[in-house]
């Protein structure tokens, strides 16, 4: 996944908007504007590392002067102890900018941490781990971003990105079949269609009905060692 930077700025912008609001009472009123000091990125914990140079260009924007020396990158793993990345610059826009770059610095890291926990749970096999939309307002990008990072997977990204048919869909539809019937009516041909089901009843259903992507809502691990036949087409 890529980030656009005009995303990634406006993002930024709104969080030091939030917290400086129009002066820092701190540090404008101590700090020299002339002077500059070196600061860096101590990692506390073990863990992978995502978002570092988003949280650098918080300082960028603060200060174009700025100058950076990064030393471990998005997806690499940390240990406590680990020198991330230095920076320097006006020391008024390190001040200012420290907590909003660590705040997204450390959510991303540990998105991407506790996604490759799940990831390395499934290696050698044909499973992989997927996102959803449960995302915090304004955050999606940053955190779908994260998911990659880790190892994971997105799945939609909005709902425009794809067609999936949840049980209130179904239950408005009148039946899993009338849902998809429905749905492959007026949806655009390059979108896949995908519906939850609750039961193996619906996924037979959903199988001879054409849905292209089932997803297993909730099922118990047993059910996986029922065998469904292809249906007949």
């Amino acid at each position: 996944m890529r980030l656009m930077q005009f995303q990634i700025d406006d993002m930024i912008k709104t969080a030091l908007a939030e917290d400086i609001n129009y002066i820092d009472v701190t540090t404008d009123y101590l700090v020299d504007e002339d002077k500059v000091n070196t600061a860096q990125y101590v990692a506390k914990a073990e863990g992978v590392l995502c978002g570092i140079e988003i949280a650098l260009r918080v300082f960028t924007l603060l200060d174009p002067t700025a100058t950076f020396e990064v030393l471990i990158h998005d997806g690499e793993e940390v240990k406590k102890g680990d020198i991330i990345a230095r920076m320097t610059a006006h020391t008024r826009a390190l001040l200012k900018g420290e907590r909003t770059a660590l705040n997204i610095l450390q959510h991303m890291s540990g998105i991407a941490t506790a996604t490759n926990k799940c990831v390395k749970l499934v290696e050698g096999t044909r499973a992989s781990v997927a996102d959803t939309r449960k995302t915090l307002p304004g955050l999606r990008i940053f955190q779908k971003y994260a998911v990659t990072v880790g190892g994971g997977k997105n799945h939609r990204y909005n709902l425009s990105d794809g067609v999936l048919l949840k049980d209130n869909h179904i239950d408005a539809a009148g039946s899993v079949t009338n849902a998809i019937k429905m749905a492959k009516a007026y949806a655009p041909f390059v979108r896949k269609i995908e519906i939850e089901t609750e039961t193996l009843d619906q996924v037979k259903e959903a199988l001879d009905a054409g849905a292209d992507i089932i997803m297993l809502d909730n099922m118990d691990n047993d059910l996986s060692l029922i065998h469904i036949s292809e249906p007949t087409r």
